[in-house]
Order: structure tokens, then sequence, then C-alpha cells
């Protein structure tokens, strides 16, 4: 019997080892499954990091692209301003033929207490207002240094009507607009 049970004791001993066996082949099998979770866990380090440099490309583009519109608004609010500063002065320049033509309506002698050139006066007196306020002025520099930016010379006068090189008489007013002109003054000039 004690060989029966030398043999039994074996088998338990067989079976034992055969268990611890398995143990360690699970535990190792274990071990095995935690790695592919750090390399996991590394891959979803690798992809943060590729997520972040594809926000900070995104947020270049984006920031770009603020420049950009805010370039393109300036652009547009400066060719605006251009445009209506153009409109403006391409007004007042049709205008200015109706004032000269109320100036010259305005030189002929009338009589006292004429209301068509009370009329003329009062309309003339408005336009002129309403020309200041856009900025205009007059060029009217009889007696002055002839400056050809400033005045177009349709005649020489002789010495005897001022200094050489001088205006010495305005036949069309010339107007301006800030810095722009609109139209030459025409003028006699002094020979020099």
């Amino acid at each position: 019997m004690f060989k029966k049970k030398g043999r039994k004791s074996r088998m338990n001993e067989q079976e034992l080892n055969q268990q611890e066996l398995e143990a360690a082949q699970t535990a190792e099998a274990a071990e095995n499954t935690e790695a592919p979770a750090d390399e996991a866990e590394v891959i979803d380090v690798a992809a943060l990091q590729a997520a972040a440099a594809k926000a900070d490309e995104y947020l270049a583009i984006a920031q770009r692209t603020q420049a950009d519109f805010d370039n393109f608004r300036r652009r547009n609010e400066s060719v605006r301003k251009d445009a209506y500063a153009e409109g403006q002065r391409m007004v007042v320049t049709a205008m200015l033929a109706v004032l000269d033509n109320l100036e010259r309506a305005l030189a002929v002698p009338a009589a006292e207490g004429d209301a068509l050139r009370t009329g003329l006066e009062m309309t003339h007196k408005q336009m002129m207002t309403a020309l200041e306020k856009l900025g205009v002025t007059v060029i009217d520099r009889a007696g002055e240094k002839f400056d050809p930016n400033l005045e177009d010379a349709v005649m020489q006068g002789g010495p005897d009507e001022g200094e050489p090189g001088t205006v010495c008489a305005v036949f069309q007013k010339g107007y301006k607009m800030g810095d722009h002109l609109l139209r030459a003054a025409m003028v006699k000039v002094v020979a020099d």
C-alpha cells in the first residue's frame, strides 16, 4: 500500500507541478497583457502629441486667417473712404460750372430791390456755405507769384500790369478740396 501511496503522491506532485506551471503561465500571460497596456499608453501619448501638433497648426492657420481678414477690412475701409472722397470731389467739380454761372449773373448790374437779384445772391451764399462745409477753398491769387500747380496761365500781361512772374488778372477762379486740386485758376501772368 505504501507503494500505491507513493504513486499517488507522485501524481499529486505532478498535478501540483502542472498547476504551478499553469499558474505561472497565467501570470506570465497576465504580465504580457499588461505590456500592451503600457504600449497603448505610449500610443496615446504619441496620439496626444500628434493632436497637439495639429491643434498648433490649426491655431496658426486661424491666426493667419484673422490677420488676413483684418488686413482685408482695413484695405476695404481705406478704399471705401477714397471712393467716397473721390465721389464728393466729382460732384463738387460738376457744381463749379453752376457756381460760375451764378457769379456771372451776379456780375450784371441790377436795379435796387430786384427780387431776382436777391434770389441769386441767396442761392450763391447758400452754395458757398455748402462748399465751405465740404472743405472747398477758392484759389484767387491776384497779385501773388504765379504757381503752375494751382493756376493755368492763359495770357501774358505787360510790365505795366505788375511785377514780373505775378498774376495780374483772374479769368476763372480755381478751387481746392483739402489737398486736391479740383480746378486750376485761369489767370493772366505778367511776363518775366
